[in-house]
């Protein structure tokens, strides 16, 4: 009778301590995950305010090229701008590139978290550009304003509100890719998502440089299109005026992309069907 109590006693200590031990271990991967929420928040907000500082500076470096070159105000036609400073500009974007990449390499632990933070900090780059325009110019005077986005690897032209909508659909993204890791130790994202992301994006760009590259197409151009100084090319540039932007193709982008957020939300965090 002693003996079976001592040995009811003995459990009960046992399943005491190992439900203190299980606290425990609670306990520390709550402050674990509590420190990596707030590394994460603390290099979201250096990676934020570096983006929009660089976005700043680039309107800045616009406003001196407009002063330069479109004294009276940004519009197509373009102007003939010299070939030695078309190649600084096109210089000056490759860098911009390389800046981005290399705060994304900074700021990511992993190959998901430099792609995520290079999103983050170009798509917050691209509006913070647009918002020192907007307070410096006082331009865009609409969202539907046409302008020259990239030059890379040719001109990507469109209005104002299709680069703004993919920027956001870049912070969408990106926030997700960074914080979901953060919650669950399983996450990854699966071959069709990634497909699925890498064909909008694509299908994105090709809806920026469709109207141009028609033009370039059906003028049999497109092998001295990388020669920014060659004549029959700049007769398209002078007198080239943007006809539509293909917003079907940019939307049927948009939704891949949103599909394949769609599937990794739904995947980590399944919808009821009660």
């Amino acid at each position: 009778m002693f003996s079976e109590k001592i040995l009811y006693l003995m459990i009960y200590c046992l399943i005491n301590i190992l439900q203190y031990l299980n606290l425990l271990e609670l306990q520390k991967i709550i402050i674990n995950r509590t420190r990596k929420l707030k590394t994460l928040k603390k290099t979201l907000t250096a990676a934020f305010i570096f983006s929009i500082a660089m976005g700043i500076l680039e309107a800045i470096v616009v406003v001196y090229l407009r002063d330069m070159f479109y004294s009276t105000g940004f519009k197509f036609p373009l102007k003939i701008i010299p070939g030695p400073i078309i190649k600084v500009e096109i210089l000056r974007e490759f860098c911009t590139l390389v800046m981005l990449v290399t705060v994304a390499f900074i700021a990511g632990k992993n190959k998901l978290g430099i792609f995520s933070y290079f999103l983050f900090c170009f798509a917050v780059w691209d509006i913070a550009y647009y918002a020192g325009l907007k307070l410096i110019l006082n331009w865009p005077p609409s969202l539907f304003t046409w302008d020259i986005l990239f030059l890379i690897p040719l001109p990507w032209i469109g209005p104002v509100l299709a680069p703004i909508i993919s920027s956001l659909t870049m912070i969408l993204l990106s926030l997700l890719l960074l914080f979901l890791p953060d919650k669950r130790n399983d996450f990854k994202v699966k071959k069709p998502e990634w497909a699925l992301i890498y064909a909008g994006a694509f299908i994105i760009f090709i809806s920026f440089i469709w109207d141009y590259a028609n033009i370039v197409i059906s003028n049999g151009l497109l092998k001295v299109l990388i020669s920014p100084g060659n004549s029959a090319l700049r007769n398209i540039t002078i007198n080239y005026m943007p006809r539509y932007f293909n917003w079907s193709i940019f939307i049927a982008g948009l939704c891949l992309i949103y599909i394949s957020m769609f599937l990794i939300i739904k995947r980590y965090f399944p919808f009821n069907s009660s």
